[in-house]
């Protein structure tokens, strides 16, 4: 089977949700405690022995788009953060690990799961060092492929905190991460700018697998080019792809104009190096005081038999727009 599906042993069936979906606990990857979601198209697995991260996002049967790192599967307990793979909840503005532990706090201890009329809840125990309880909600369409994911954060410190949810996706490799731009234009019809294009310190925009085109951005994951790149921009329609093997993953989220973005104004941002590529969604940024919540949604879909003949705009718009609209 593929997409490291023969990892997965199943287990007890947990029922279905009131949509139909049926949930089961599994062992994936040799974490026991994982959970799958499934419409008998598309399926999610949910580890509980840590995260929590969506490890799995796919149709049944077929390839994980997301990575999976073979060689932290099946481990808990460390006592640095491991980046495992799959789908997880940050937060932003990014801090380095000797810093401070708001950015990279340890996720790897068992997490609570409840199921739901319409899917699971994931809450991992309490950040002490950071002060913040997360939480993620999975649902999944009663069919096809569609997903909502709804991230949150909780402030418990005494204090306020300014922070944003910060939501990464990693894909596996071998594929390349799209992302559009807002609406263009001509000049001198349209003279104000419409967006930050934001770089860091190491992106090269020579670097051959960046794709710069008038509507869209591309970049190629490369395994046998371990430089990392990235990107970042701002879209009230914000969304990101992953094409790979003739499938498409797309994420989307709706920003908020007006608001303060981390990052010099980021609502989507786009990384790789030669183990992965990670599509990222940020939400603004929030004072929260304590005891209140911030909440990030994303939509997902999985898309089949997609043909992208060339990366320029006419090509990306006969296979994306469809699938946008």
């Amino acid at each position: 089977m593929k997409g490291g599906m023969a990892a997965l042993c199943f287990a007890a069936a947990l029922g279905s949700t009131a949509m139909g979906q049926v949930i089961e606990k599994i062992n994936y990857g040799g974490w026991p405690n994982c959970y799958r979601l499934s419409n008998g198209e598309a399926e999610l697995i949910v580890t509980s022995d840590v995260g929590p991260r969506i490890i799995r996002y796919g149709f049944v049967g077929g390839q994980n788009l997301f990575k999976e790192y073979k060689e932290q599967m099946g481990k808990s307990g460390e006592p640095e953060w491991r980046i495992r793979g799959g789908h997880r909840l940050w937060v932003a503005p990014e801090v380095a690990q000797n810093v401070s532990p708001v950015t990279y706090a340890v996720d790897n201890f068992p997490v609570k799961i409840e199921i739901t009329a319409t899917g699971l809840l994931a809450t991992p125990p309490l950040e002490k060092e950071a002060g913040l309880q997360k939480q993620m909600e999975v649902r999944l369409a009663p069919s096809g492929t569609s997903a909502q994911v709804s991230h949150r954060i909780t402030n418990r410190n005494l204090w306020a905190i300014e922070l944003a949810p910060w939501v990464l996706t990693v894909m596996a490799q071998g594929g390349v991460g799209l992302t559009g731009l807002p609406p263009r234009g001509t000049h001198p019809e349209v003279l104000p700018p419409t967006n930050p294009l934001v770089i860091w310190a190491f992106t090269d925009l020579g670097d051959p697998r960046w794709i710069f085109l008038k509507k869209y951005v591309g970049l190629r994951q490369d395994p046998k080019n371990s430089v990392p790149q990235k990107i970042g921009h701002f879209n009230s329609e914000t969304w990101g792809a992953y094409y790979l093997n003739g499938e498409l993953f797309v994420k989307r989220y709706a920003a908020y104009p007006g608001r303060t973005y981390a990052d010099m104004g980021c609502s989507f941002e786009m990384f790789t190096n030669g183990d992965m590529l990670e599509l990222e969604t940020l939400g603004p940024l929030t004072r929260l005081e304590p005891g209140q919540t911030v909440e990030h949604v994303e939509t997902w879909s999985l898309h089949r038999g997609v043909k992208i003949e060339r990366f320029d705009d006419a090509s990306l718009d006969r296979a994306l727009k469809p699938l946008l609209e």
